[in-house]
């Protein structure tokens, strides 16, 4: 008996693994395709690094030269303003240097959730 709980044990935690990743990267295809030519997670670029981008306030990634409207923006990155962001950055900061807009909701949805993960 114990040996058939622990394998069960064992295949739960494996699917469970499996599902979280997967999930996880599910959106590291559209992130690569869509952001990698301007952002790094972990080095600036053009644009700053990503990596841990959810919850931080926006435009105060220290090394990173951010418009004066994303200076004083007083928003933290979360799925809401990322989404708003993606969809439309003048939306938010006038000034910005991001020309990029992506307009479609399911991706932009997967690069949000990849980028939640990425702490």
């Amino acid at each position: 008996m114990k040996l058939v709980s622990s394998a069960v044990l064992i295949v739960s935690f494996g699917l469970t693994a499996m599902f979280v990743g997967g999930k996880q990267d599910e959106g590291k295809p559209s992130f690569e395709k869509r952001c990698s030519g301007c952002h790094d997670l972990d080095s600036v670029k053009a644009g700053p690094r990503l990596r841990g981008v959810f919850g931080r306030p926006a435009g105060k990634e220290a090394g990173f030269p951010y418009s004066e409207s994303l200076k004083g923006a007083q928003f933290i990155w979360d799925e809401r303003t990322l989404d708003k962001w993606l969809t439309d950055p003048e939306s938010m900061a006038a000034d910005t240097d991001m020309a990029f807009r992506l307009g479609d909701k399911g991706e932009r949805a997967k690069i949000i959730e990849y980028l939640k993960q990425q702490r």
